[in-house]
């Protein structure tokens, strides 16, 4: 199990949202911490830890007035560590390869491919020849339903019919290098993690980070201990960086 960090800008700023707040509308959201320090701060340590695999996200979209201070934001962590991030927030086939030169060493994607509610098999054909399948992560960020887990869009506004099973990871396998899962019902809770969810992604060909509800180190250990050792981890509200408390250096040793 890795330790996979993050670096969520909205409005400009760095920051912990609460899961499923997050409004286009008047570019709303419920905040766990607004950070007066700068992504590329967040970058460097990351950086000088020899973390890998993080992701930087812009949680506003491209209409709003907010948006080119997300993308200064996730350009300055980019520069900081080239090729140690990943990059997700309105990513499509002809925006892509500008975050690649920017240093992201991965694209993250979910509207696009899942739009419409379903997902659109020529726009993932799209993304894989834009990036190439090695530098493509499939956002498969979810709320449970009664029968199980559905996929949602739109920075989670809106559900999708597509449902997360070990066979989609499966049949995704051939098209992207990662995937990454929010469970969006516990994410910026630090309630707990969904235990559910995490015993379904240790099923997964590829590798996967989970994020949302982790708030003690009994919640890393059960997580390991689900995902058998095969699911990574995000972790942010909870961390001490982040106003949590959860000691950044303590989660990241205990992952190694």
């Amino acid at each position: 199990m890795e330790f996979r960090p993050c670096i969520d800008i909205h409005n400009g700023k760095v920051k912990q949202i609460v899961g499923g707040s997050l409004k286009d509308k008047g570019d709303a959201a419920s905040e766990n911490y607004v950070s007066d320090k700068g992504a590329d701060e967040y970058a460097r340590l990351f950086k000088s830890d020899g973390l890998t695999g993080g992701h930087v996200i812009l949680l506003n979209p491209a209409s709003s007035p907010y948006y080119e201070a997300d993308l200064a934001q996730a350009r300055a962590a980019l520069a900081a560590y080239p090729g140690g991030l990943q990059i997700g927030g309105g990513i499509r086939d002809t925006n892509a390869a500008a975050f690649l030169d920017m240093g992201a060493s991965h694209v993250i994607v979910t509207s696009f491919v899942f739009s419409g509610g379903r997902m659109n098999h020529d726009n993932l054909r799209k993304m894989k020849t834009a990036v190439g399948r090695e530098r493509l992560v499939l956002d498969l960020s979810c709320r449970p339903r009664e029968d199980g887990y559905y996929i949602c869009t739109d920075r989670w506004q809106h559900f999708t019919e597509v449902k997360l099973t070990a066979d989609l990871m499966d049949e995704l396998s051939d098209s992207c290098d990662e995937l990454l899962v929010h469970g969006i019902g516990v994410e910026g809770s630090r309630a707990g993690i969904d235990q559910d969810l995490v015993r379904l992604l240790a099923s997964s060909p590829l590798p996967v980070t989970y994020a949302g509800g982790v708030g003690t180190m009994d919640d890393l250990a059960l997580l390991r201990r689900l995902g058998g050792g095969r699911v990574n981890v995000t972790v942010g509200s909870a961390l001490d960086l982040y106003g949590g408390d959860l000691p950044y250096r303590e989660v990241v040793d205990f992952c190694r």
